[in-house]
């Protein structure tokens, strides 16, 4: 049964089509996995009666010769998507024990190809976070753990490069998977599912992923459907999955994408078989460095590793050319101008009255106020304080109105980039490895909101970005690369992430819990 769970989805598809094993049987190894990792507090809801039913359906059109793209292949959800009958909360006690009527467009589309559904997966509450440390249900516990043998940084992408360092603290230290998607990435590592979907708005998929040695990729905006997702910033928010190869990603993206009437802001666009581009060769691509993402005081492993990918690249044939992108320093102010004030207004529905959570007071507006006091956790009451700050009389044009200038030029900067002839840009996915539970909880906000440095200009200018596993740090961590393309044109990005994933090997968590 482990020998199942430890298989990609591209394995397991293969392995189903030749019945080598049965869709029952892969959903029981999934399910017995869970049950004995329930101590990454990955899963906020197990359906084990429910994936047992699809994978029996699964196994009936597989018999029959009729197996669709993704048949009898068990998936985990991130608890922001609806899921018709089961319970979604997008992990805050608002929310408290809401069952949809309704589907996201996105898992309608996941089960109409045949996949099987686990369970619902913790997140950031409202996906306000960058380490899965709000939720209502507890912090999601990374798979990893810091090494004993601490890994030598010139030498960390050999496999095997180590020395012995006794001030290293082991694997003692519970780490955060990053956020918001932290229980999509944490299932993935632990091999709680073959593949999970996420959601990204400043980095929300591509940083839990980079710290848990998955691959995670944010389509373009308007790739997939955002209906029946639980909205935090609508301009922003993307869907996207979280898989262990840059493969898997390729094909979970093509059934998750495509145009939905029901969303205004999803394009009309053909949706490419994404797996096609792994084979397409990386020579004669031109890659962008920008320099402004060289920051002050970055790590030195961060920047070795940067070094590393761009002789990778180099050696599979791409051209490497520095290029600028002056108003990236203000990509981060700027996003926390937007995303608070977006959230703010997505959130004012939350009052108690039709759904969820419901705090009886004196009178109307003392039951608003105590249900979203006592409905919202301290984080996500930041962020709404900060919006309703930046839209209110006097303060819009200061601060929402010039944070949507700066966005613009954001955006216009990538695209004289890539009018130049560039194919993608080259960037580190994160600042750090991934931090002990509780290190940053106590610090600055801004300590936390830094952790997007890297990754949330990507979703102020609408582009595609993907995480890949590149190496690990001084402690033994998984870093990653990150690479930024043009508007929709995610099949560059699977065929040089692919490049990358072969010359860096897979990076796997030893098992602990």
């Amino acid at each position: 049964m482990t020998e199942l769970t430890a298989l990609t989805l591209a394995e397991a598809r293969d392995g189903l089509r030749k019945r080598a094993f049965s869709a029952a049987e892969l959903a029981d190894a999934h399910i017995v996995a869970i049950e004995q990792a329930r101590a990454l507090n990955a899963y906020v809801l197990e359906t084990p009666d429910t994936a047992r039913a699809m994978a029996k359906n699964a196994d009936a059109r597989l018999k029959a010769g009729d197996a669709r793209p993704l048949e009898g292949l068990p998936l985990g959800i991130k608890d922001l998507f609806a899921t018709k009958d089961v319970r979604t909360t997008a992990c805050s006690r608002i929310l408290d024990n809401f069952v949809p009527t309704y589907e996201s467009t996105v898992t309608t589309q996941l089960w109409r190809d045949g996949a099987v559904m686990l369970g619902k997966l913790n997140n950031d509450e409202f996906a306000m976070g960058s380490s899965n440390e709000t939720s209502c249900f507890g912090p999601v516990v990374n798979p990893w753990r810091r090494t004993r043998t601490r890994v030598n940084p010139s030498s960390a992408l050999q496999e095997g490069a180590s020395r012995v360092d006794p001030t290293c603290d082991g694997s003692n230290t519970p780490l955060v998977p990053g956020g918001s998607s932290g229980g999509s990435a944490v299932a993935v590592a632990a091999l709680l599912c073959l593949g999970a979907t996420a959601t990204d708005t400043g980095g929300s998929i591509r940083q839990p992923a980079t710290f848990t040695g998955t691959v995670g990729i944010k389509p373009t905006y308007g790739r997939c459907s955002r209906w029946g997702i639980v909205a935090f910033a609508s301009s922003l928010d993307q869907a996207g999955p979280i898989t262990r190869t840059v493969r898997d990603a390729a094909i979970l993206l093509r059934s998750m994408a495509g145009h939905d009437p029901k969303d205004s802001t999803s394009v009309d666009r053909a949706v490419p078989d994404y797996e096609a581009a792994l084979g397409k060769p990386v020579k004669g691509m031109t890659i962008g460095i920008p320099n402004e993402y060289r920051l002050d005081g970055m790590a030195p492993e961060i920047d070795a590793l940067w070094k590393q990918g761009v002789a990778w690249l180099k050696d599979a044939g791409a051209n490497i050319v520095d290029v600028s992108l002056p108003h990236t320093k203000y990509a981060l102010p700027a996003y926390y101008i937007v995303a608070p004030a977006e959230a703010s207004s997505n959130l004012a529905r939350y009052d108690g009255v039709r759904y969820g959570l419901r705090s009886p007071g004196r009178d109307v507006i003392g039951m608003y106020e105590k249900t979203r006091a006592e409905g919202f956790g301290a984080e996500v009451r930041r962020r709404v304080m900060i919006g309703t700050y930046v839209l209110s009389a006097g303060y819009y044009d200061a601060y929402y109105l010039r944070a949507q200038k700066v966005r613009t030029l954001i955006k216009r900067d990538f695209e004289e980039c890539f009018a130049k002839g560039v194919d993608a840009i080259l960037t580190p996915a994160t600042p750090t490895d991934a931090f002990g539970i509780g290190e940053k909880a106590g610090a600055s906000p801004i300590e936390m909101y830094l952790n997007d440095v890297f990754t949330v200009t990507v979703n102020m200018a609408g582009l595609p970005g993907i995480a890949v596993p590149a190496g690990l740090s001084a402690d033994g961590l998984p870093l990653g690369l990150q690479l930024i393309g043009r508007p929709f044109d995610e099949e560059t990005l699977f065929t040089l992430g692919a490049a990358l994933e072969q010359a860096a090997g897979r990076f796997k968590a030893e098992r602990w819990w």
